[in-house]
């Protein structure tokens, strides 16, 4: 298995493609940090993206740096409005609270893809898919 969580920290900007109705909706989006087969991000909850999570957990993340590897983490969302989880993302990521000014703002929320599958592509491997038990 691969360590799609070092990987995402060294290029944690992506895109998160989510569902809305039947459309596939994408923005750029920041990992923050990984705990197991949890790959953390936030949103507000007065964003569309927060909406179409509630709505279809199901999301992919895909990131790239200058050439390879690219990676794609798909799964569920959930989330997981923890204090601590909270936190930990001001703490980690300090331009959080440019945005939400502290974790105790209340449309600052924290999410998690529950990792189902790795996908990576890179130039002398090329794709590989890998499963991830739960």
């Amino acid at each position: 298995m691969i360590n799609y969580a070092e990987i995402l920290a060294k290029q944690p900007n992506g895109v998160l493609a989510t569902l809305e109705g039947q459309a596939i909706k994408t923005r750029v989006f920041q990992f923050l940090f990984a705990e197991g087969n949890k790959a953390y991000f936030c949103t507000g909850s007065g964003k569309p993206v927060y909406d179409q999570l509630k709505a279809n957990p199901t999301v992919s993340f895909c990131s790239q740096g200058e050439f390879s590897p690219v990676l794609s983490i798909n799964g569920k969302a959930v989330f997981a409005n923890t204090m601590e989880l909270k936190q930990r993302a001001f703490d980690e990521n300090p331009m959080l609270a440019t945005i939400y000014n502290s974790p105790e703002n209340p449309i600052f929320n924290i999410f998690y893809i529950q990792v189902e599958e790795v996908a990576t592509f890179g130039f002398a491997e090329g794709p590989k898919v890998y499963k991830v038990s739960l």
